[in-house]
């Protein structure tokens, strides 16, 4: 049994009441996520007796429904209690009783109706009680009014709840319950007008509330008198925004504002007015001010005001003024080069997509924040020094963007912290440049794997200059042919394209556009989308910048490509004298695209391209020829000039080893030079690779002092001492070049190694493995003896 006494039980179900109404009016949030607890299906615009049929195994509805019921019988009573007093102090007029008594009781009698459920008995009911209201309407005044009082209290209570359902009759209903009591009692039609202003304005939604406030007032002026129409709209409208609300939350936040300065705004956020008033329709000042100090001295309580903010209130603009604000407090704070690195774990809480006040520059700086760290991390001052390349150019990137955004707020805000990170990156270049100068150690300068950077790798790239001459001489010729450049994985040719600007004329403008990203595209749109982005970007990264306009976005969601086709029009147009070098690397992904899509519109675009944009030249780059493409490839690429990328020279594959960068030390022995390139046949990936594994040997020996740091140089011995970790690093590349062979060009493969010669019928694949540039002419060595070490390494371990 329940120890609950009946009393207590009572008050703890007005206690609920209560708060059901103070949700609804101020905590419309918290109510919605109150109700679905109660009911996954139910909502505040639902009524709850639609439910009736649950209310045996679903206690909570049941309640829920009851307290609703109640909510919008009673609480129009108690309301006109209290205001009737106050009206006839202020105004000094009378307040008629009588007609207020009389129309509530109606009310109650509505709502008792409502309750049945029975809609068809309700407008029976409605219409008798019309009927008899009509019938005595010329028998007397005196009846009239209390006839016409209990018929209007039905007519709106059963109009409320049957009409617009129980759940907007909470706060409906109650403001119009009050808004009817106090509107007869009163005597001014002013009055009138301001009561039922107040209810209807209070209840409304922001959306329909200016509208109806607007009929509102029409149609009082003409039932009612200009004075009424005017009062009660002006009033509904002041409801609508919550303005009787507003001004006391604005009072109140000033106060808080003021009085909590040194230290203290962290203790007020608990107090702030949208903790109890989620609906606060116009801005109030200082909160997104008081967010961002409290975060200084207590970074969790102002995120959880943040998340409290966005979750169960309209303040997400506040919030998003408090995360840029907070933002920008924490990018310009910092003063060492530790404090740069931590900014990405400070704020990874930060919403992702960020607020559209920080737009793409956070991002920047987050990534700028992690590439120091990566630098930080590297293992030698030269290194460090290096790796710091790539950040400060991006804040020199960053603060030239900045100067061009219409966003003053965002301008000046960025603007300061990206000088700031500057100054800061550039002192620690310095130092560890002088470090690494003083350094023991042999400066790690060699780059094996990812393409050649430009602006960070400088004069790494070697050789090549025939491919640049002769790329350069078909794309300015009368009918430039399609260029295709290809050869095989890890040859240099997207660290060729990087390189091609500062190789070529200036009248020559090369866009690189990577299709393995692009291909990520699901749909033409987003392909057509995609190859855009990259385009203006590639534009932006020129030695001499381009800045390319945007398309129009809606035509390209319409039809991605004719809308392509006409932008890249415009930009001919806008440029003339300028011939735009368009490079394709990976251009076998577009295969994907057409598969995926079942759509030949990407080649189709290709294909006007070239037929009719006379200053677009294409050039594809991958590792495969056409012969090894799909047989529909041939249709769309037409008069293709094939430009092989192979082995470097012996003296560029000699000058990458020996001066890789500037002033670096002769730390070879000729014998270690010849044997590396032996090894590698000037493959430059793996000269890369071996020449960097000497290197760390070399490092190690001296850390250990087995050699001179002045004085070491490497040895073919040496050379030979890093092979097993060469095939162990390099896995992936010489992994990938035995899955790309046929189960054939496999066995021959096998053969040889076991010592077998090739037979008459093995030309067709010894010719294939020869033009990949596995086998020699003769098919019976290896063109590069690291792979057939490789190879024998794979089939013991088989």
């Amino acid at each position: 049994m329940s120890n609950t006494s009946p009393t207590s039980g009572f008050w703890n179900y007005v206690a609920e009441c209560v708060r059901l109404l103070y949700w609804i009016y101020f905590k419309p949030f918290t109510f919605e996520r109150w109700l679905r607890d109660i009911h996954p299906e139910l909502k505040p615009k639902d009524n709850p007796f639609d439910k009736r049929a649950e209310f045996r195994t679903n206690p909570r509805l049941h309640r829920y429904a009851g307290q609703v019921w109640w909510l919008t019988a009673v609480v129009p009573m108690v309301a006109v209690l209290l205001v009737a007093p106050v009206y006839t102090l202020v105004s000094g007029e009378s307040f008629s009783w009588f007609r207020s008594c009389v129309f509530l009781m109606g009310w109650f009698i509505g709502r008792v109706v409502d309750r049945g459920g029975n809609k068809n008995r309700l407008v029976i009911i409605l219409v008798a009680v019309l009927t008899f209201f009509l019938a005595v309407k010329f028998l007397s005044g005196v009846a009239f009014d209390v006839v016409g009082g209990v018929a209007g209290g039905v007519a709106v209570g059963v109009a409320v709840g049957v009409a617009r359902g129980v759940a907007r009759g909470v706060a409906r209903g109650v403001a119009v319950g009050v808004a009817g009591g106090v509107a007869v009692g009163v005597a001014s039609s002013v009055a009138r007008g301001v009561a039922v202003g107040v209810a209807g304005g209070v209840a409304s939604s922001v959306a329909g509330g200016v509208a109806s406030s607007v009929a509102f007032s029409v149609a009082g002026g003409v039932a009612f008198g200009v004075a009424f129409g005017v009062a009660g709209g002006v009033v509904y409208i002041l409801g609508v925004l919550r303005v009787y609300f507003w001004l006391p939350e604005l009072l109140w936040i000033l106060t808080l504002f003021l009085l909590s300065r040194n230290g203290k705004r962290v203790n007020c956020l608990r107090y702030l007015p949208p903790r109890f008033d989620e609906l606060i329709i116009l801005p109030l000042p200082f909160m997104d001010v008081m967010i961002v100090e409290a975060y200084r001295n207590n970074p969790a309580a102002a995120r959880e005001t943040i998340d409290y903010l966005i979750s169960s209130t309209n303040q997400q603009k506040v919030a998003a003024q408090a995360i840029f604000g907070i933002a920008v407090d924490i990018l310009n704070r910092c003063q060492r080069l530790s404090d740069i690195v931590e900014i990405a774990n400070q704020l990874a809480w930060i919403p992702s997509p960020p607020p559209k006040e920080l737009g793409t520059v956070l991002p920047q700086f987050l990534d700028i924040s992690q590439n120091v760290r990566a630098s930080e991390e590297a293992t030698s001052p030269y290194r460090k020094y290096e790796l710091l390349k790539i950040p400060i150019n991006a804040l020199r990137q960053l603060g030239q963007s900045l100067a061009l955004t219409k966003n003053a707020r965002v301008a000046v805000s960025f603007g300061n912290a990206a000088q700031r990170w500057l100054t800061i990156l550039e002192t620690a270049q310095r130092t560890l440049n002088e470090q690494a100068q003083q350094s023991k150690e042999i400066r790690q300068v060699y780059i094996a794997g990812n393409s050649l950077d430009p602006e960070t790798a400088k004069n790494r790239f070697k050789g090549r200059k025939d491919i640049f001459e002769e790329i350069e001489f078909l794309t300015l010729s009368e009918q430039p042919p399609v260029l295709l450049l290809y050869g095989g994985r890890r040859t240099g040719k997207t660290s060729a394209l990087k390189y091609l600007p500062y190789r070529i004329q200036a009248n020559i403008v090369p866009l690189l556009v990577d299709l393995q990203g692009a291909a990520s595209a699901t749909t033409l749109k987003g392909l057509a989308e995609n190859l855009a982005q990259q385009i203006i970007e590639a534009a932006r990264r020129l030695p001499r910048r381009v800045y390319l306009p945007n398309p129009d976005a809606n035509k390209l969601a319409e039809d991605p490509f004719p809308a392509l086709q006409t932008w890249l029009a415009e930009i001919e147009r806008s440029n003339s004298g300028k011939q735009f070098l368009l490079c394709l690397d990976e251009y076998e992904r577009l295969g994907e695209v057409v598969e995926a899509t079942s759509s030949r519109a990407p080649l189709n675009f290709i294909r006007n391209l070239l037929q009719h944009q006379r200053k677009w030249i294409l050039l594809f780059s991958g590792s495969q020829e056409l012969s090894e493409l799909d047989d529909y490839w041939s249709d769309y690429l037409i008069n293709t000039r094939a430009l092989r990328m192979t082995y470097l020279h012996e003296l560029e594959a000699r000058d990458l080893i020996q001066q890789p960068v500037e002033n670096f030390r002769d730390i070879y022995e000729p014998t270690a030079v010849d044997e590396i390139i032996r090894l590698t046949r000037c493959q430059p990936y793996l000269v890369q690779l071996v020449c960097y594994e000497v290197v760390e040997l070399l490092n190690r020996d001296i850390r250990r002092n087995r050699r001179e740091a002045n004085t070491a140089k490497a040895t073919a011995q040496d050379v030979k001492e890093v092979i097993p970790v060469v095939l162990e690093r390099g896995d992936q590349y010489f992994r990938e070049l035995w899955k790309s062979l046929t189960d054939s060009d496999r066995s021959l493969l096998r053969r040889i190694i076991h010592g077998e010669t090739p037979t008459p019928q093995d030309k067709g694949v010894i010719r294939k493995l020869t033009r990949k540039e596995i086998l020699t002419q003769g098919g019976n060595t290896f063109q590069v003896p690291l792979v057939q070490k490789y190879i024998e390494q794979l089939l013991e371990e088989e």
